[in-house]
C-alpha cells in the first residue's frame, strides 16, 4: 500500500448467529486505521480541508471530538505533516489523548459543561472562539460538513449494500449522524426496501428526549445534529448506558469480540427491537469501535461499579430495561431527508 487510507476495512463483516433471534451480520469498522468508523470521516474531511482553499502553509486544523474522530485526524495529519489540534473534554478516554500526542498533535480540554449538561456545546464555543481569533485556525466541523455524510454514502453503505445485498434492516449509532445520514441516503436511492433503525444513548437530545448524564463517550449529543433527519428512518431505538455495557461484556465473553461504547449501543438497540423482527430478517449494524480503549472503564469492574451499581455487573442484554423502542411510520423519503446540510 501506498498509502493509509488504502488500508480501510470496508470488507470487515463477521456473523453473529440468532443474536435476538435474528441473523444478524457485524460489520467491524474497527479494524480500520486508527481503530474506528471515524477513519473514513476523517478522509472526507480531510479532503473537504484539502480542497477547499482554505489550507495554507501555516494553516493549523482543528476539531471537537470525544475521541475516536480526533486520533482518525491526528493519524491522516502526521501522515500528511499537518498541523492539528483537537479539542476535549473529561469524558475523552485518556488512552486516546495519549494516542493523539503520541502522533503530535496537540490536545486541549475543556471541562466547562454546556446548558444540557454536556460538553458539546461548550467544545464548539471554544472552537468558534478560537477561529474568530487567529485566522491560522480552520475548523474540519465533523458537526456541519457535508464531507463526514458524504464519505459514508460512497464508503460505508456502498461496502454493505455490496456484500450483504439480501440486508433488510441497517442498525445505526447516532452521533454526529452522517454515518447515519449518510446510510439513508445512499439506500434511498438503491435500496429503498431496506428499514434503517438510528440507535442512541439516553441522555443525548438527539431523538429529541430530554438530556441528562452521559459517562460513556462516542454515540449521543447534548446539542441537536445538524444532519439528523428523523423522519426518514424506520425507526428509532433509545438504549440506557447500562444496556450498552451488558452487551459490550456479552459479546466479548460470548462471541470473542471486544467491542466499544458505540459498538455496544448498536447491538443493545437490536436486543430492545427483537420482538419486531421476523425469522427471515437479516440485520446489518454498524460496529464503529473497539473496546481496547475502554478496559478501565466499560470492562473494569469498579467503574461499572461505581457508576451504575453492582447489578450492572450480571446485566445481560434481554434484562427489560435493554432499551426503549420509538416506532416511527414507514414510508418515502422526502427530499428535504436527502440534505446533508
Amino acid at each position: 500500500m501506498d498509502d493509509l487510507i488504502d488500508l480501510t476495512g470496508d470488507e470487515n463483516f463477521v456473523r453473529l448467529e440468532a443474536l435476538a433471534g435474528v441473523d444478524v451480520r457485524l460489520k467491524l469498522e474497527y479494524l480500520n486505521p486508527a481503530g474506528s468508523i471515524k477513519f473514513k470521516t476523517a478522509i472526507g474531511l480531510i479532503r473537504s480541508y484539502e480542497t477547499s482553499g482554505l489550507r495554507r502553509e501555516n494553516s493549523i486544523l482543528v476539531e471537537s471530538s470525544s475521541g475516536n474522530l480526533g486520533v482518525a485526524l491526528a493519524l491522516i495529519c502526521a501522515r500528511k505533516r499537518y498541523k492539528f489540534v483537537c479539542i476535549v473534554d473529561p469524558n475523552t478516554n485518556q488512552q486516546n489523548i495519549r494516542y493523539m500526542k503520541a502522533l503530535g498533535s496537540d490536545v486541549v480540554c475543556v471541562s466547562n459543561k454546556d446548558a444540557n449538561g454536556g460538553y458539546l456545546g461548550s467544545r464548539l464555543a471554544f472552537i468558534r472562539d478560537l477561529v474568530a481569533g487567529d485566522r491560522r485556525y480552520v475548523w474540519a466541523n465533523q458537526y456541519e460538513n457535508p464531507a463526514n455524510p458524504a464519505i459514508h454514502d460512497e464508503m460505508t453503505a456502498t461496502a454493505i449494500r455490496r456484500a450483504v445485498p439480501n440486508v433488510t434492516y441497517l442498525f445505526v449509532g447516532a452521533g454526529t449522524t452522517g454515518t447515519l445520514m449518510g446510510c439513508v441516503r445512499h439506500f434511498a436511492r438503491k435500496a429503498p426496501r431496506v428499514r434503517i433503525v438510528a440507535v442512541d444513548s439516553i441522555g443525548s437530545v438527539t431523538f429529541g428526549r430530554s438530556p441528562g448524564p452521559r459517562h460513556i463517550p462516542g454515540l449521543g449529543a447534548s446539542q441537536q445534529p445538524v444532519f439528523f433527519r428523523r423522519h426518514s428512518l424506520h425507526g428509532l431505538v433509545a438504549v440506557p448506558e447500562v444496556a450498552t455495557i451488558a452487551a459490550c461484556r456479552y459479546l466479548a465473553k460470548s462471541h470473542g469480540l471486544l467491542c466499544g461504547g458505540s459498538t455496544g449501543t448498536v447491538l443493545a438497540g437490536i436486543f430492545a427491537w427483537r420482538e419486531r423482527f421476523r425469522e427471515d430478517d437479516v440485520v446489518v449494524a454498524i460496529a464503529p469501535d473497539g473496546g481496547e480503549r475502554y478496559l478501565d472503564t466499560i470492562y473494569n469492574d469498579d467503574w461499572v461499579r461505581d457508576r451504575f451499581g453492582e447489578l450492572a455487573l450480571t446485566a445481560t442484554p434481554n434484562d427489560e430495561f435493554t432499551g426503549e423502542c420509538v416506532a416511527i411510520p414507514s414510508g418515502p423519503v422526502e427530499a428535504k431527508d436527502m440534505q446533508y446540510a
